[in-house]
Formats: C-alpha cells, sequence, structure tokens
C-alpha cells in the first residue's frame, strides 16, 4: 500500500516558488493515486482567496491549478481556521472547497498521515 503524504503549503501564492511546487506534487502524486490531503497554512491561505490578478505581478495564475486538485484525485483539502483569522479573511468564501480545521484539529491531521512535506 502506498504511503499517504500531507502536502503543507505556507507562502502567499506569488511570494516564490513554494505555492506552484507545492500544487504540482499534489498533482503529480494525485495522477498517481498515491493518498494525499493538502493543509494550507500561515499565508498559504491566501491561495484560496478568490479574484486574484496574478498579471499585476507579473505572475502565472494559480488558480487553475487548484482547480484541478479534485480531478487528480486530491479531495483532502484543508485550511487552518486561525491563519484565516489572523489575516482578517475568515468570513471571506473560500475558491475551493476545504475544510476549515481549528487548531487543536492540526496536529491530529498531520498524525493521520506517513509523510509530511512543507513549502
Amino acid at each position: 500500500m502506498a504511503k499517504s503524504l500531507l502536502i503543507i503549503s505556507r507562502q502567499a501564492p506569488w511570494s516564490g516558488p513554494g505555492p506552484r511546487e507545492a500544487l504540482d506534487i499534489a498533482l503529480a502524486g494525485g495522477a498517481f493515486d498515491l493518498p494525499l490531503g493538502m493543509l494550507f497554512l500561515d499565508d498559504g491561505v491566501f491561495q484560496l482567496m478568490p479574484g486574484q490578478a496574478p498579471g499585476q505581478v507579473q505572475q502565472k495564475d494559480l488558480t487553475a491549478n487548484l482547480q484541478a486538485l479534485p480531478m487528480f484525485g486530491v479531495d483532502e483539502l484543508f485550511v487552518a481556521a486561525s491563519s484565516l483569522r489572523a489575516r482578517g479573511l475568515d468570513s471571506v468564501p473560500l475558491s475551493l472547497e476545504a475544510q476549515v480545521l481549528e487548531d487543536d484539529a492540526l496536529a491530529a491531521l498531520v498524525d493521520r498521515f506517513d509523510q509530511v512535506i512543507t513549502l
């Protein structure tokens, strides 16, 4: 049986290569039926905000990659409630359906997976 993988994305959408690399790993793992989940934490929650304009910072849009996650079998998407609150985003609708977890549930989530990658 394949080991499960949790990818933790902690960076804002265009702060560097981390967010795109996290999505690439998730999409590749999903294509090979690897059991995986993705957690958006800290500034990574900005990746789930609707109405982004990446062209203004001369970057490619991550929205299409995010929307493809369920098509590649990546159905376990999580977001840290405290990260949303700290950035004033707790009442903003997310661009992708993700389970909002409080801090006490994050440790249990990490324990559920065999391997964890943080980007």
